[in-house]
């Protein structure tokens, strides 16, 4: 090759070089989106159920009617008290629809049953949680997690004259 005369151009090396950085990118990417998908997908649940009980204490309140939650292990519905039927009937608002949890999830429920409650003898629906035109809610604490042995845990709470609280993991490192 004359002296004068240049190639301008990448070598092999410079080219594996490059592709090797944008593999690593493109996987630790990959990782950061991809991993966790069941972590945020619970987030999202539990927060779609805290703002429901939310949204059902505030149009208790505004409704002067009670409203009731029931939970199972696969999913929940929200009922009204029919004052005149002395019953609880499923909510016919497509707002407070009944929904599913996923097959993964896991809630755990702990909540005061004995206290003050609207049925009748007959009344085959007992939600588990009510929310009274008063402002007040039947004291509970909900367990959300990612199967039974996670650590990643989220608490939706009550003491029943308290708004409804959203403790998130990590949030009792900061008491």
């Amino acid at each position: 090759m004359p002296p004068g005369k240049r190639h301008y151009g990448f070598t092999l090396i410079e080219i594996l070089v490059v592709l090797v950085v944008v593999g690593l990118l493109a996987s630790l990417a990959v990782m950061t989106l991809g991993g966790g998908s069941q972590q945020r997908e619970l987030e999202g649940e539990v927060r779609e159920l805290y703002l429901l009980m939310q949204t059902a204490s505030e149009q208790a309140i505004l409704n002067n009617a009670e409203l009731g939650l029931q939970i199972e292990s696969e999913g929940y519905q929200f009922f009204l008290y029919d004052d005149e039927k002395d019953e609880w009937t499923p909510s016919d608002e497509r707002l407070f629809r009944a929904r599913t949890f996923p097959d993964w999830m896991v809630v755990t429920r702990f909540s005061e049953n004995e206290a003050s409650s609207l049925s009748s003898d007959n009344d085959t629906i007992q939600p588990d949680l009510m929310f009274f035109s008063s402002g007040e809610s039947t004291p509970f604490e909900l367990e959300f997690n990612i199967g039974r042995d996670s650590d990643y845990v989220h608490v939706l709470a009550s003491d029943g004259f308290s708004d409804v609280e959203w403790r998130k993991p990590g949030d009792e490192d900061e008491l």
